[in-house]
């Protein structure tokens, strides 16, 4: 059956007249006609809204096929482009693949939609990965992994998060080799509110070597006491804690 004779088939199956379908898609009832004429293809948002108002794929709708020819078409890689069409003109989601690709990923890989979990369509995968859920070299996203990582939820080398995890970790609550944040987890290093590591910085410090967290402390004061009792610390790190330190002091 053409798109004509369906959409024709399926305006008369729901009682509407030309003039009330095209009063519902804000069209005029000439385009409605030419359509089911077959002089006329509406544009996609219209076959999306056809779509929607009468519960029916675009693939059914547009295509019309018996069984028997759509058997032979690759109905799979058509239904995604359909169904990616689809949710780009309801605002859905937004997408944007870099055509430069390294080590077989794209460079740089955005995506962002409307699902509550991961989906093809709101999870980034590049070198630079931004999306709400995102994995890649640099990754940015709700819930984000990669060398350098920042989310809400942040996994990674370096890793920026309200929870973060990773080598060197800042956040509300950071778990690390170093760390810092309000709460702080830090196997070598952590600095924090309440802070729990070999060398510690904190309101509530807990570890070998403790430092407490005063109004007096200054940056330089912090940064002595981390390289005497961490002596293998990198310098620039040492003055990153630092001032941390003094900074939540």
């Amino acid at each position: 059956m053409e798109f004509s004779e369906k959409l024709m088939d399926l305006r008369r199956r729901a009682g509407l007249s030309q003039e009330q379908l095209a009063q519902r898609l804000g069209v005029t009832r000439q385009s409605v006609s030419k359509w089911e004429s077959g002089c006329a293809m509406p544009e996609l948002v219209k076959l999306i809204a056809l779509s929607d108002m009468f519960s029916v794929s675009l693939d059914d709708l547009v295509r019309g096929q018996s069984p028997e020819k759509q058997e032979s078409v690759d109905t799979t890689r058509l239904e995604e482009k359909i169904d990616t069409l689809a949710r780009e003109c309801r605002g859905s989601y937004f997408r944007y693949t870099s055509p430069v690709r390294l080590l077989g990923l794209p460079l740089l890989d955005i995506r962002f939609g409307r699902d509550r979990s991961p989906t093809r369509y709101n999870t980034a995968v590049g070198i630079v990965a931004v999306g709400n859920f995102s994995v890649g070299v640099v990754s940015v996203g709700l819930i984000s992994a990669g060398g350098i990582s920042l989310g809400m939820l942040a996994f990674g080398g370096v890793a920026l998060g309200m929870v973060a995890v990773g080598y060197l970790a800042l956040g509300m609550t950071a778990v690390g080799v170093y760390a810092a944040g309000a709460a702080a987890l830090g196997a070598k290093v952590a600095v924090g509110t309440a802070a729990s590591g070999a060398v510690a910085i904190g309101r509530d410090a807990q570890g070998a070597d403790t430092l407490a967290l005063t109004r007096g402390l200054t940056a330089a004061k912090a940064e002595s006491f981390l390289l005497t009792h961490q002596s293998g610390l990198w310098r620039p790190m040492a003055r990153l804690f630092a001032a941390l330190a003094a900074w939540i002091a």
